[in-house]
C-alpha cells in the first residue's frame, strides 16, 4: 500500500506533513472511496456545509450541520470489491475566517474523528487529511 503503510488505517491528519500526490495514488490503488473537496471558497459555516454535500454527493435531505454530516458520512459504504475497502478524504484549505474559526474548524473535524472510531469499529479504513487556508490572514493584515 505504500505512501499509506505507514499511515493508521483511521486518523484524522493535517494533509501538509505528507505527499498529497503519493497519499491520493495510494488509495487509489487500494480502490478505497477517494473524497475529495476544496473549500477555498468558503467562508462560513453553510458554504463549508454545502461544499462538503456537493463533493460527496451527500444525499438530498442532508440537514447541513455536524449531526448530519456524521450521519451522512456514517451512512457511505465502501466498495467491497475493493483489495482494502475503505475511505480517503481530503479537506483542503478548510476556512479561517471569523465566520468560520478554529472552534468550527475543530467540531467540524471532530466529526470526522468520530466517522472514524464508527468505521474502525467495522474493519473499515477511514482516514481523512486536511488543510487550512490563509483566507484570514489577508483580512487580518489588510483593511476591512
Amino acid at each position: 500500500m505504500g505512501a499509506l503503510s505507514n499511515i493508521p488505517s483511521h486518523a484524522v491528519l493535517p494533509l501538509g506533513a505528507y505527499d498529497e500526490h503519493s497519499l491520493t495514488r495510494a488509495a487509489r490503488q487500494a480502490d478505497q472511496t477517494l473524497l475529495t473537496v476544496d473549500l477555498c471558497g468558503a467562508r462560513d459555516r453553510e458554504a463549508v456545509f454545502a461544499q462538503i454535500a456537493k463533493a460527496f454527493s451527500l444525499p438530498a435531505h442532508f440537514g447541513h450541520n455536524l449531526d448530519a454530516l456524521y450521519d451522512s458520512v456514517t451512512d457511505m459504504k465502501p466498495s467491497l470489491d475493493a483489495e482494502q475497502p475503505g475511505f480517503f478524504v481530503v479537506l483542503k484549505n478548510l476556512p479561517d475566517t471569523e465566520s468560520f474559526g478554529r472552534e468550527d474548524r475543530d467540531a467540524l473535524l471532530d466529526v470526522f474523528r468520530e466517522a472514524a472510531d464508527y468505521f474502525f469499529d467495522r474493519g473499515t479504513a477511514f482516514r481523512v487529511f486536511y488543510s487550512v487556508g490563509q483566507q484570514a490572514e489577508a483580512s487580518r493584515t489588510g483593511s476591512h
